[in-house]
């Protein structure tokens, strides 16, 4: 269990009242997972695959986060943390960098399956969390909070948050000559992942720098992203991008 102090973070902290999800939300997120999970079971990336098994997300109940956590903690020490709703960017790094993933309790409503302005549960949990069981994925990810938490210039950050975007938020990857999905906004978004998966989208390389230089654009399916060829590639890429930061080069 992780017990480090996060000052920043702690105003957001709450619990999640499981009790008080409704049948009808339980429906929307068995809906929800239904419209995506057959095009995932072709199109995800093997490490989300196996990370939904592992952390035991269920297809027709909203998941409990301190179970989930429970499986986490002995794999790669992570946790599904409940927060309020969105976090300022110091309370997000501070969670991230002591491997606590800020995780909202709320649901979208049926009128909302395909777009909602500001991450639900099914986003944060389905999207995110399959992931967070990966060792490599995870050691990223824990490095990335680490280094913005330790950064002050807007610039450099984002700079940073156009990897973590093009990765953790957009991220695919090539496995046996296909492009497999990894990223959150791709997993939970049926028509991002439809875009990738119908070639409507051009897919680049990894390139530290093309990403670097990619502004990210919120209100439009994505034209471009781009494809790893292992998730080491991302933990080597955010160590030469804290080089880079650190050095003034970035």
């Amino acid at each position: 269990m992780n017990t480090v102090t996060v000052s920043a973070a702690e105003p957001y902290l709450i619990q999640q009242d499981y009790s008080a999800y409704t049948d009808e939300q339980h429906a929307i997120w068995a809906e929800l997972v239904g419209r995506v999970l057959p095009e995932l079971e072709k199109h995800a990336a093997q490490e989300y695959l196996d990370g939904f098994q592992i952390i035991g997300l269920q297809k027709d109940r909203l998941p409990k986060l301190a179970s989930i956590s429970a499986r986490l903690a002995p794999r790669t020490g992570w946790s599904s943390t409940p927060v309020s709703g969105f976090l300022p960017a110091p309370a997000f790094f501070e969670m991230l960098s002591t491997r606590r993933f800020p995780t909202t309790t709320w649901l979208r409503s049926k009128e909302s399956l395909e777009y909602t302005p500001e991450p639900d549960i099914f986003h944060d949990v389905f999207g995110h969390v399959p992931m967070h069981s990966h060792k490599v994925f995870a050691e990223f990810l824990e490095h990335y909070g680490r280094v913005c938490a330790s950064m002050e210039d807007s610039a450099v950050l984002e700079k940073l948050g156009r990897l973590f975007w093009y990765t953790v938020e957009f991220g695919v990857i090539r496995q046996q000559d296909e492009i497999k999905v990894y990223g959150s906004g791709l997993i939970s978004s049926h028509g991002e992942c439809k875009n990738v998966i119908d070639g409507h989208c051009a897919i680049h390389d990894f390139s530290l720098d093309e990403v670097l230089q990619t502004p990210v654009k919120v209100d439009e399916l994505h034209n471009l992203l781009f494809a790893v060829s292992s998730f080491d590639q991302i933990y080597e890429a955010m160590h030469e991008a804290e080089r880079r930061a650190m050095s003034g080069g970035l």
